[in-house]
C-alpha cells in the first residue's frame, strides 16, 4: 500500500502559465490531495469516486509524491509562521 500526495499551488498563477493543469474544478490557490491506494490508477479512480471536483486527467500531468507505508519515514510535517531564534 502507498501514500500518493499530489499538491498543486496557483498562487502565483497568471495567464503566462495558461496550459498549466488545474486540478480541480472549483476556485483554489492550493489544492492537496492524499489518497492511499494500491497503486497510481487505484488512486486516481479514488478520488474519481469521490466525485469532489477532481480532474483525473490534470492530475495524469503531475508527478504525484508516493510513499510506501512499509517504509518507516516521515510522510508530512508543517510550519507557519515560526519565527526562527
Amino acid at each position: 500500500m502507498n501514500v500518493y500526495v499530489w499538491r498543486h499551488n496557483k498562487t502565483y498563477h497568471s495567464h503566462s502559465m495558461i496550459n498549466e493543469p488545474c486540478v480541480q474544478s472549483h476556485f483554489y490557490l492550493d489544492a492537496l490531495a492524499i489518497v492511499a491506494a494500491n497503486n497510481l490508477e487505484e488512486a486516481l479512480a479514488k478520488l474519481a469516486e469521490q466525485n469532489a471536483g477532481w480532474r483525473i486527467e490534470d492530475l495524469r500531468e503531475l508527478t504525484p509524491k508516493v510513499y510506501d507505508l512499509d517504509v518507516p519515514q516521515v510522510i508530512f510535517t508543517e510550519v507557519r509562521g515560526s519565527i526562527a531564534e
